[in-house]
């Protein structure tokens, strides 16, 4: 156990514990040059649903479950266009703060380069930005829901 000590401050070792356990993730691994560490949580979510669009909140009182499970699966194989994927592990948010308007919406025109999101993690509110210019054609992710690394979040075409 010194040696973890000796690699990584405590205070980085429990910071990544609460990161695992608030966002019930079954692991995370950070790596710096030679240093490695890897903390696992209690259990192992179930996966993220890719195919839910993000709603806005008066969308969201309107039964959106009406649709079978069967039917979100084969959508999430059909994906075509530009996938934006998650570059970090934490919260993905649609807007600058809940009063203020998502950066944008099925539909919308973005340019390389524009805001698009904010993914929240360890209390840093990271923008992510555009990679592809084109327009929204899907987001596959809740406002407020918890993302891994890598995960697909918005198609642009």
């Amino acid at each position: 156990m010194d040696k973890i000590y000796d690699q990584f401050e405590l205070e980085t070792i429990e910071k990544l514990a609460k990161l695992v356990s608030a966002n019930e993730l079954s692991e995370i691994t950070i790596e710096d040059g030679d240093r490695k560490i890897t903390v696992k949580g209690k259990k192992c979510p179930p996966p993220p649903a890719m195919a839910m669009p993000f709603m806005a909140p008066a969308q969201q009182t309107a039964p959106a479950a009406s649709a079978p499970a069967a039917e979100t699966a084969p959508a999430a194989a059909e994906i075509s266009g530009n996938i934006v994927k998650s570059p970090i592990v934490g919260t993905f948010y649609a807007a600058p703060s809940p009063e203020k308007p998502p950066f944008v919406q099925v539909g919308d025109s973005v340019k390389k380069g524009d805001v698009i999101m904010i993914i929240e993690s360890m209390k840093l509110m990271n923008e992510i930005k555009s990679e592809f210019d084109g327009k929204v054609k899907e987001i596959l992710v809740l406002n407020g829901q918890a993302v891994e690394y890598d995960q697909p979040l918005m198609i642009i075409e």
